[in-house]
């Protein structure tokens, strides 16, 4: 009886032990394991905004934020996936268009910017009305742009079964949600960054400029790099640079988000990393080429109680000069970074 009631016991300490060791080999198969990515600030650069506070960069998740970008799901007909307006070709902006077009033909107010070294900008759009994470949000939903809705793309994305697997790498489980698709465009777009022009070798004594760079490089220094502040070639203020409304539009800039007054007609002062190659120029596109820019603000600039007062006798350029700013700007081309494959449609 007693040897009876050992084997007994000995039954159930092999059990227990075994589903031990069966849960423990559970748990192990639960654990995430992700890839993670170091985000690397070029040399000479200021610090990023706190990007990546709630965000922690994966592999995985960037993966997830690279197929988004490029996917139709997102927009109501299908047509209309992140890339249609920021065209990696054209440095992310839309090619030869002065404003996106959205859904339904629908034209958008703006000029569509292009989405490099984001993650040094606090706020986004021409007006700064958004923060980074929610961007993509209002690019979905607003009629004239994508023209979808939140819980419509997250039920197309599971029935999806290659973003199934695809977010459970990333999260852990299968779980689609709109926080963590938000999550893995604002990864992907982070890492685009540009800083591999011809400027830029110049700057780490690989290469030097040609004459007509060298001048260009001068004037923009005296006449243009207090607002266009290196290395970003942006200060990421907002500045009334004399631009009469457009009477149709009526885009008053910042002052649609703030309702200051003083705020009126101002707009972000646009970086010009690859400016040559991202066509259309201003927020509404007005302008279809750089020397129009230029030209606007040797002659153009228009007076009014929020104009920046560093243009209030314009910016005097003679037609040398501008044309020696045009191959400054020339070396500020990167064109890697329209061309990696990193970035590229998966």
């Amino acid at each position: 009886m007693l040897r009876k009631k050992s084997h007994i016991l000995l039954i159930v300490v092999i059990s227990v032990t075994s589903s031990v060791f069966i849960l423990d080999a559970c748990k192990k198969k639960d654990v995430l394991i992700t890839t993670p990515l170091q985000f690397k600030i070029p040399a000479g650069w200021p610090q990023p905004t706190e990007y990546f506070v709630n965000n922690p960069v994966n592999e995985e998740t960037f993966q997830i934020g690279r197929k988004l970008f490029y996917e139709g799901k997102l927009s109501k007909d299908g047509n209309f996936p992140c890339a249609s307006c920021h065209q990696p070709f054209a440095s992310y902006t839309t090619f030869q268009h002065d404003r996106s077009h959205g859904y339904n033909h629908s034209h958008t107010l703006r000029n569509a910017p292009g989405l490099l070294n984001v993650a040094w900008l606090n706020e986004l759009f021409w007006d700064g009305s958004q923060d980074h994470l929610y961007v993509s949000l209002t690019h979905i939903t607003r009629p004239d742009e994508m023209a979808e809705n939140m819980d419509t793309v997250l039920q197309k994305l599971r029935n999806d079964t290659s973003y199934i697997r695809m977010f459970r790498a990333a999260f852990g489980d299968n779980k689609i949600t709109g926080l963590r698709l938000l999550k893995a465009l604002e990864q992907f777009v982070a890492f685009i960054i540009t800083d591999n022009s011809k400027y830029d070798k110049v700057m780490r004594g690989e290469t030097t400029f040609t004459p007509a760079e060298e001048n260009g490089y001068t004037i923009f220094k005296s006449k243009c790099a207090v607002c266009h502040k290196e290395p970003l070639f942006t200060d990421n203020s907002f500045r009334n640079i004399g631009l009469p409304i457009d009477p149709v539009l009526k885009d008053y800039g910042r002052m649609r988000v703030t309702g200051d007054k003083n705020d009126s007609l101002k707009f972000r002062v646009p970086g010009l990393r690859n400016v040559m190659l991202t066509s259309y120029y201003a927020h509404d596109g007005r302008f279809s080429d750089v020397g129009q820019m230029l030209l606007h603000y040797a002659g153009g600039v228009q007076h009014g109680p929020t104009l920046d007062p560093l243009l209030v006798n314009g910016i005097p350029l003679t037609a040398n000069e501008m044309s020696y700013l045009i191959s400054f700007m020339s070396a500020l081309t990167d064109a890697s970074v329209t061309t990696n494959p990193r970035f590229l449609k998966p």
